[in-house]
């Protein structure tokens, strides 16, 4: 589709990798490759943990180092820089997950509020802040809130006023200080809550200029009319949306509750089915550009070649301000590398977080990766095509 951009150029996207980096990332993403390999590789790394022994510095060389910037923000310095020389932005991603009460939801609120303060100083390598609305208040009242009001007890309201006030604290940092604000997707039944206090930040800070992003997983059948919506809405009430729209992270998981409870699929039937979605809320963000900003969290080849033919049809520049590609740390740097080297805007999520405490992350992500067909095999098999042109350039 486009003979000037190569996303399988290996040399571009692993040019800032050592020999040795390039070997580790080889060995692992070979491990990752086996399904069983990964289920009895979490099964052991949990039980350690839960031990005790200490196998943290381990973890920290390997699997950390690949998907995981370090432990705190100062830490992650080395690799936003790095990203920086090859002209790709950092999403900053706190990124510590399954704690639940309500000191971990103000710690995890100030860790927020001090990644939008970094961002807010280093705005030509941070473009975005993100977080989860899961990490800052309970799943469980958000469940209860789905679906609209209903009666809480005093504790509940308590919890209720507590995550409103955290949300709304880290939106007003972020339009304070200019720094734009990805709302992650999550579950079905807690996501129409999200959307709705999603849109009730935009509707007080993406007047003057788009901060506030929500999330749509365009694996789910209804995201792409709930897009349409939102931008309808935001153009007859006088503000902007901010979409970042990606495929999706819960499908196994929301395909077992719904037949657990008895309720339809809200996934799509197949693959194909998502692909084309996502593709129709690309042409159509990139169509309304006028009225929005988008994030693109694609690791698809297809998608993305798609994206810049749409860009390119539509007259805009490469690197539009309005227009940003997104990837996750240590996968898809084929895409990330690439599309910078052609002065498209691209970042990639950068995880941070204490090692233990962002384990359950990385084994949801080990988990996705081997869900999704071919993923891993296609991150290894690249690296595999790359060492074998180094070795043939006698660089090895």
């Amino acid at each position: 589709m486009n003979q000037t951009l190569d996303l399988q150029d290996t040399s571009i996207a692993f040019s800032t990798v050592s020999n040795s980096k390039l070997r580790k990332s080889y060995y692992i993403f070979g491990l990752m490759n086996q399904k069983y390999l990964v289920k009895i590789g979490t099964f052991l790394i949990k039980m350690a943990l839960r031990i005790g022994l200490p196998i943290e510095k381990i973890i920290e060389k390997t699997i950390f180092d690949i998907f995981c910037g370090g432990e705190t923000v100062g830490m992650c310095k080395t690799k936003i820089e790095n990203l920086a020389k090859a002209g790709i932005g950092t999403i900053l991603d706190y990124s510590v997950e399954g704690e639940a009460n309500e000191s971990s939801y103000d710690k995890t609120a100030n860790e927020i509020l001090l990644s939008i303060k970094y961002a807010a100083e280093n705005k030509s390598m941070v473009p975005y802040s993100v977080f989860k609305v899961s990490g800052i208040g309970s799943f469980d009242l958000m469940t209860k809130l789905n679906d609209g009001e209903v009666q809480l007890d005093e504790a509940e309201t308590n919890e209720r006023t507590n995550l409103e006030k955290r949300f709304e604290k880290i939106c007003e940092l972020a339009a304070n200080r200019g720094v734009k604000l990805l709302v992650d997707a999550e579950e079905t039944w807690i996501q129409n809550y999200i959307d709705n206090i999603v849109i009730n930040a935009m509707k007080k800070h993406n007047k003057n200029e788009v901060i506030v992003f929500n999330t749509y997983q365009l694996y789910r059948h209804e995201s792409f009319d709930n897009l349409k919506s939102h931008v309808k809405v935001g153009k007859s009430e006088g503000y902007k949306i901010g979409a970042k729209i990606v495929r999706g992270a819960y499908m196994e998981k929301e395909r077992d509750r719904a037949e657990e409870l008895g309720y339809n699929d809200p996934i799509n039937p197949s693959k194909e089915s998502t692909d084309t979605e996502f593709n129709k809320a690309l042409s159509y963000s990139i169509d309304e550009i006028n009225d929005m900003e988008i994030c693109i969290g694609t690791h698809n080849l297809e998608s993305t070649y798609k994206a810049v033919e749409l860009i390119k049809s539509k007259g805009l520049l490469p690197n539009d301000s309005r227009i940003y590609f997104a990837q996750l740390l240590g996968m898809c740097d084929v895409i990330s590398y690439n599309l910078s080297k052609k002065a498209y805007n691209t970042a990639k999520y950068v995880p941070y977080g204490p090692i233990k405490s962002v384990m359950p992350y990385l084994f949801r992500r080990a988990d996705e990766n081997t869900s999704i067909a071919g993923q891993t095999s296609r991150e290894f098999s690249l690296i595999q095509k790359e060492l074998k042109r180094r070795k043939n350039a006698k660089s090895i």
